[in-house]
């Protein structure tokens, strides 16, 4: 999948973020939805203008992201 098609960066749209075109949806936002739990429904429900096959992008860049090793901010320390 081209995730980057679904994708767009622009200083002017949320402070330069990744969001999905034509929306001011975070990228980042969406991959914290998932990562909470929400269903990709529950995502649709909460941002409208988002499709099904735009979640599936953010999925697959994250998924691209890990086997690229990207670096990753440090995790917090568990105690």
């Amino acid at each position: 999948m081209n995730y980057l098609a679904h994708f767009e960066r622009n200083p002017k749209i949320v402070g330069g973020q990744w969001v999905i075109k034509g929306t001011r949806v975070p990228v980042q936002t969406l991959l914290a939805s998932l990562a909470e739990g929400a269903s990709i429904e529950e995502i649709l429900a909460d941002f409208p203008t988002v499709k099904q096959e735009d979640i599936r992008a953010v999925i697959a860049f994250a998924a691209a992201a890990v086997k690229e090793d990207l670096p990753v901010a440090e995790l917090p320390a568990i105690l």
